[in-house]
């Protein structure tokens, strides 16, 4: 059998954590498996990264920061190494390998605090250090465990990708690339280990696959290597039914298929990433996801037909961090390009749309956007409004103290009802529903509500549909 596995960042967390995912590749590896690894940057370590490179170029940042910062994350690394690998020349190496990142980081946060300015090819290039420190370790742990091993970065593993940093696309020579350079290690029996989340252009300059990038790295690799599944090893026992935070008895979903993966990933659930689907579904390949720290546990397949759960809703998530913008006026009704301009200006804005809704009197349209995007969504859309004339968008307003639920199912698609239950069990609890989205497909039924409701609407909703299974159907108020 043929397998990526991804590890998350919780999983080369420390020395501990770095020698338990050796052990369990290991343990697969010795069955006579291939195994290309993936892995993140340590937990929160890309957030820090970016953090200080855009702390650099303030009026009042200070150069000393800059070692501070580096020393810091280098004794962690250099601590987690140690911990985690045995044999002497093996550990040297790592070390001597995480040092010469840290200093080629150590210069590049330097010449940003020296030029004052942050380019998005400098932040792609800072953000790539924290896979690029953690992969050297997982493979000399490997090492230290008598496993042939190598590590690479996206780029150097084959991932090729358009120049646009901070979010950047594959392109079509990236499966070919992948699989020149990866099938012959595997066939003789080395474990790759490729830093997810960072690719090149066609220029060999890094760039990044965005948010979320690690998980899209393992799955473009096994679509590119052909692999029998792709395992995302994470902290949870694979997706669940909902957040445990707001429902402690959700439970784990064991089956469930790419469609539905897919949209309880982009609503709110945060233990796969939406695009790492994609890929997979290219060549059907099944995607695994299982607890790094309860291997033995309950766990998730993604595939494309569900055989086991015939459930007709499979969740109920919820995404906050949004705001929802509206924007009105008379003038807009028949006037023909208005919502073609709307959504080009934001598209050009760099602004993520979540949902849309718009009335059928074309007088209004709404939509919901990520938080961290809402100021420079509203700068562009005033700037649109000064545009057009001033009778057509009359009024653009915002509402940062909402969420958004999305009730998923395959099956509900064509089941008559569905709807009906939904709003009557919120409506039973007295929440009151701000907008409306159904796609075509029916397979999500999503709302947005204030923020203070999501968790009674979640509770009750997942007690409506009995996703804790028939013997916990009890009534909340």
């Amino acid at each position: 059998m043929r397998y990526v596995m991804k590890f998350g960042g919780t999983s080369v967390g420390n020395g501990d954590r770095i020698k338990q995912v050796a052990e369990l590749v290991r343990s697969y590896y010795e069955q006579g498996n291939e195994i290309a690894v993936v892995v993140s940057a340590m937990s929160g370590l890309t957030d820090e990264l970016q953090t200080i490179a855009e702390r650099l170029t303030g009026e009042y940042a200070e150069v000393a920061e800059v070692s501070e910062f580096v020393d810091a994350i280098g004794k962690r690394h250099i601590d987690a190494a140690y911990a985690a690998i045995e044999d002497e020349m093996t550990v040297t190496e790592v070390i001597s390998e995480v040092e010469t990142r840290l200093e080629e980081l150590k210069n590049a946060l330097t010449g940003i605090y020296h030029l004052g300015e942050l380019t998005d090819r400098s932040y792609d290039y800072i953000s790539s250090f924290g896979e690029r420190l953690s992969a050297p370790m997982i493979s000399g742990a490997l090492k230290s465990l008598k496993i042939q091993s190598v590590f690479l970065t996206g780029g150097e593993a084959g991932i090729i990708t358009d120049s646009k940093h901070r979010g950047a696309r594959p392109t079509e020579i990236t499966e070919r690339r992948v699989h020149e350079r990866l099938v012959p290690l595997l066939k003789v029996g080395i474990v790759p280990v490729i830093t997810g989340f960072i690719a090149y252009n066609i220029h060999n300059i890094i760039t990044t696959l965005g948010r979320g990038g690690s998980d899209y790295t393992a799955s473009i690799i096994g679509s590119a290597v052909d692999v029998d599944e792709i395992w995302i090893w994470t902290d949870v026992d694979g997706i669940m039914t909902a957040d445990p935070k707001l429902v402690p008895n959700a439970r784990t979903l064991p089956e469930i298929s790419y469609v539905e993966a897919m949209e309880i990933s982009y609503f709110g659930a945060k233990v796969i990433h939406p695009k790492t689907i994609e890929p997979a579904v290219t060549k059907g390949i099944p995607v695994r996801v299982k607890n790094t720290f309860n291997p033995d546990g309950a766990s998730t397949l993604i595939v494309e037909a569900v055989t086991k759960d015939q459930s007709l809703v499979k969740a109920v998530t919820a995404i906050d961090n949004v705001a929802l913008i509206t924007l009105s006026g008379a003038g807009m009704a028949g006037t023909i390009g208005v919502a073609a301009h709307v959504f080009s200006t934001l598209a050009n804005a760099g602004v993520n749309i979540i949902m849309i809704s718009q009335g059928s009197s074309e007088a209004n349209i709404s939509f919901l956007v990520e938080e961290e995007h809402l100021s420079r969504a509203l700068n562009a859309l005033h700037e649109l409004k000064r545009e057009f004339d001033a009778n057509i968008i009359k009024e653009i307003s915002c509402d940062e103290d909402v969420s958004a639920i999305a009730v998923v199912g395959s099956r509900m698609a064509g089941t008559p009802g569905i709807a009906g239950r939904i709003f009557g069990c919120i409506g039973r609890i007295n929440v009151s529903v701000i907008m409306i989205s159904q796609g075509s497909t029916e397979h999500n039924v999503s709302f947005v509500l204030k923020r203070d409701s999501v968790r009674r609407a979640v509770e009750n909703l997942h007690e409506e549909f009995s996703l804790a299974g028939s013997d916990s159907r009890k009534k909340r108020r």
